[in-house]
């Protein structure tokens, strides 16, 4: 069982959490961007780490991987990466995206730091994604965008100077919870 379990989560997040090109990360912003509950934090963030894709899988033993770019007043600065480890009750894989909004230079020092870690009693608002679907007489066809009124219910507040989104992209667990995740940063080589 303990090989078995190793395998899949290794099949897991390498197919999650693949390597991340330029586009993905102008795609996963603007797809935050369609969403009314980030507009107002693109406005005024001070910066933002971007995650296009996340990684996550788990069968009792859960663990969790993505990397990113971070963005200061508009400009990428830098390069981070998310891992987490985690036991308890799951099953399955999931991937999703994830920004991380900076209020002031405080925040974004705190996380640029080197290693910075979220503890288990942060929390993060989901953004759920509209799926259509449509059959004609000239074929089928598919569209998928972020359903704004979702997020009504879920306001996103700054708890020590930052704000945490997810989108889902897919999979079989619905949680993008962050409780436990650290983050490693690397500046830019100027």
């Amino acid at each position: 069982m303990g090989k078995f379990l190793t395998v899949l989560m290794s099949l897991c997040l390498m197919s999650l959490s693949a390597v991340a090109k330029a586009d993905d990360y102008q795609i996963t912003i603007n797809n935050f961007r369609q969403s009314a509950a980030a507009k107002s934090f693109f406005n005024n963030a001070y910066g933002y780490a971007v995650f296009p894709t996340i990684g996550k899988g788990g069968l009792g033993l859960g663990a969790a991987y993505g990397k990113g770019q971070v963005y200061k007043q508009g400009k990428i600065v830098g390069k981070t990466s998310m891992s987490q480890l985690s036991l308890g009750f799951q099953a399955g894989g999931q991937a999703y995206s994830q920004i991380i909004f900076f209020k002031d230079k405080r925040a974004f020092d705190e996380f640029t730091s080197g290693n910075f870690e979220f503890g288990a009693g942060a929390s993060a608002v989901a953004i759920t994604a509209a799926a259509q679907a449509q059959a004609g007489s000239t074929g089928l066809s598919s569209s998928q965008g972020t359903d704004a009124d979702s997020t009504k219910q879920n306001k996103a507040v700054y708890r020590k100077g930052m704000a945490v989104m997810t989108l889902a992209k897919g999979g079989l667990m619905y949680e993008a919870a962050i409780a436990g995740q650290k983050y490693d940063y690397k500046p830019l080589k100027k």
